[in-house]
């Protein structure tokens, strides 16, 4: 009884719906299947460099070049994007880079 008086009086279902608005609006976007996401390999200490371009090859039938290329930018900038979908996708070939040994994330594309 207490907390539906000062509801009542401060305006607080008003307040409840725009937040739950907010939220919705947060996950639909976090889920949307319109926003492409990617794949991030990370550099490490342990992976040697024809270790990793031949994982590319593997998994992703990149040319001997473009996976030289990827895994340079991991190698000199600490990070490359490997692959780019849905979520669901880049859960997949995360956990498929993963059981290779490479350290690899998921994020939105838009992330930067």
């Amino acid at each position: 009884m207490e907390s539906s008086r000062f509801r009542s009086i401060y305006g607080g279902d008003q307040i409840v719906v725009k937040i739950k608005s907010k939220i919705e609006e947060e996950i639909n976007a976090i889920f949307s299947s319109d926003r492409p996401w990617v794949a991030i390999v990370w550099d490490d200490p342990v992976n040697l460099m024809d270790y990793v371009t031949y994982v590319f090859m593997e998994l992703f039938s990149y040319s001997r070049e473009r996976a030289t290329e990827l895994m340079m930018k991991v190698h000199t900038e600490g990070k490359a994007v490997v692959s780019e979908g849905t979520r669901e996708e880049m859960e997949h070939d995360v956990a498929r880079l993963h059981e290779y040994g490479l350290w690899a994330t998921l994020q939105r594309g838009d992330q930067g």
